[in-house]
């Protein structure tokens, strides 16, 4: 089933520090800076490098075109004070099970400000609150724990290691896996709002899944 105009929407989520909004053409130049260091590229499952303008214009192709068919929500993580983009997010629902895989990066010079922590607990809330998820689960490379403390700080749990799960750089390499319920994140959330007022409505990410494309932002993911 295609998705009707009004399933295509994606919205603009708020932080007391942050925007999160859908990518626009105009943030090609800063999504190529921030993908140049190589600390990025080590820690995302897939993704160029060096990183060009035409592999910004193909992810953001993908990401119109995952957004159109309900398959995946990808959001800019700008910083509300000045407008600097900070890194994305991703949030792929399964509405069929009521789960979804999220995967997030922050470029290097923004770690270590709590930036990635405040980003995932505002794709939790959409993910539960808008999407009516059960399940959202993330999963980060054994040799960054950085990226699990980052889950942890949202609520997750850790549920275990996929041995030799990804194969990047001529090596295969561990992936550790977190998640959080409904009821745990309802459970830890002083607000959630039960009326759906804001939903997209499930078919619209009732599709299949699709193999997703560079950059992917799961496993491996600092803040």
């Amino acid at each position: 089933m295609i998705p009707s105009p009004d399933m295509m929407r994606q919205p603009t989520l708020e932080t007391s520090r942050l925007i999160l909004r859908p990518f626009r053409e105009a943030d090609i130049p800063d999504i190529v800076a921030l993908l140049q260091e190589r600390d990025i590229h080590r820690m995302i499952t897939d993704i160029p490098y060096p990183y060009s303008e035409q592999n910004a214009r193909e992810w953001l192709a993908h990401q119109q075109k995952s957004r159109e068919e309900g398959t995946e929500y990808t959001f800019a993580v700008m910083r509300k004070e000045d407008q600097q983009l900070l890194g994305a997010i991703k949030i792929r629902p399964d509405m069929r099970h009521r789960k979804a895989e999220v995967g997030y990066w922050i470029g290097k010079p923004y770690w270590g400000r709590g930036y990635a922590t405040e980003t995932l607990k505002a794709i939790l809330r959409f993910g539960f609150e808008t999407l009516a998820l059960n399940r959202v689960y993330a999963t980060h490379f054994a040799e960054n724990p950085a990226s699990g403390r980052v889950m942890q700080k949202a609520g997750m749990t850790y549920e275990g290691a996929m041995r030799q799960a990804i194969y990047k750089n001529g090596h295969f390499r561990d992936s550790l896996i977190y998640a959080i319920l409904r009821e745990e994140w309802e459970a830890s959330s002083p607000v959630t709002a039960r009326s759906g007022r804001n939903r997209i409505p499930r078919r619209a990410a009732a599709g299949p899944n699709r193999a997703h494309r560079h950059p992917r932002p799961a496993p491996g993911t600092r803040h």
